[in-house]
């Protein structure tokens, strides 16, 4: 098939070595990376990234791209792909921390957590790295779930929670890093209604159960109690964010990470304000609900 993988750091995860992305992928290269995908969630391929080709190449082995929703984020060239950089000012808010001036913070967070239909996966793509800063991290979920005790895998397993859409980390209700807001977003976002989904997810295509806690987005538990559910989550995102279940990536120009974003939480630690970071990212389109719309009586 081409390359070999071998296990990333605390085995969270796998590292692809040998694959020649400049040649095209054959049909069983292409199975063989969407079942390395589907076993491990999270799969590192240094250095490979060496054009948008590439990045395009990679993708279309796991599904069908789908194109940014706010189309200031889509690149010019490659409306499948996401351009992500302050070249020209940034787009995203920016937050101090520290004192320092801090472009493209995202908290630990599954995409499309406060959709019924998450997005199936993604690859970033690093084609500058900032100076300092700039790391990605990302937490398996599913080895998370499978290090709860039965106690409480039995508590949870029937439960559902309430997302929402957040663009301001401020109004994160959970696991918040705080920061000051310094300069707002340039790009609109629209409404997103609340959503109800499962505390814990079926993985649709191997059946795994992820834990589903997306600090940015989860805000209660359907059907309990404010204070009791506010426990519940706080005692599952303390459990999941423990460091045996991260990979944190220092990047390097034209490194690329492909995850699964339904076993899979990922945060963005930002960068320097006044350094530039140019990413670009493919997202692999969900077919498969989740959820469903918070009805109005639930709201209620």
């Amino acid at each position: 098939m081409g390359f070999e993988e071998v296990p990333l750091s605390g085995n969270v995860g796998v590292e692809v070595v040998g694959l020649d992305l400049e040649k095209p992928i054959d049909e069983a290269t292409s199975t063989a990376l969407r079942d390395l995908w589907l076993e491990h969630g999270i799969v590192l391929f240094r250095g490979l990234g060496t054009s948008p080709e590439a990045l395009l190449s990679l993708s279309r082995c796991i599904g069908e791209l789908e194109p940014h929703p706010v189309e200031v984020f889509r690149h010019p060239d490659h409306p499948g792909l996401i351009l992500l950089t302050n070249e020209n000012g940034a787009e995203g808010p920016i937050y101090e921390f520290d004192g320092v001036a801090t472009c493209g913070r995202i908290p630990w967070h599954t995409d499309m957590a406060f959709t019924t239909t998450p997005n199936a996966g993604a690859v970033l793509r690093m084609v500058k790295r900032s100076q300092d800063g700039g790391q990605t991290g990302w937490i398996d979920t599913a080895m998370a779930y499978d290090a709860l005790d039965e106690a409480t895998r039995e508590r949870i397993d029937p439960l559902e929670a309430v997302y929402l859409f957040r663009g301001d980390i401020g109004e994160m209700r959970f696991n918040n890093p705080g920061g000051r807001r310094v300069a707002e977003s340039r790009a609109t976002y629209k409404k997103f209604p609340p959503v109800v989904n499962p505390l814990v997810w079926t993985h649709p295509e191997n059946g795994r159960k992820v834990l589903n806690v997306s600090t940015l987005n989860i805000d209660s538990i359907v059907g309990m109690d404010r204070q009791e559910g506010d426990r519940l989550i706080q005692q599952l995102i303390d459990h999941v964010l423990q460091p045996q279940f991260q990979y944190m990536h220092d990047w390097e120009n034209d490194d690329m990470v492909l995850w699964d974003n339904r076993r899979t939480q990922h945060c963005a630690m930002g960068h320097p304000a006044d350094q530039t970071r140019v990413v670009h990212r493919s997202t692999i389109r969900g077919t498969i609900a989740m959820g469903r719309v918070m009805d109005e009586a639930l709201r209620a």
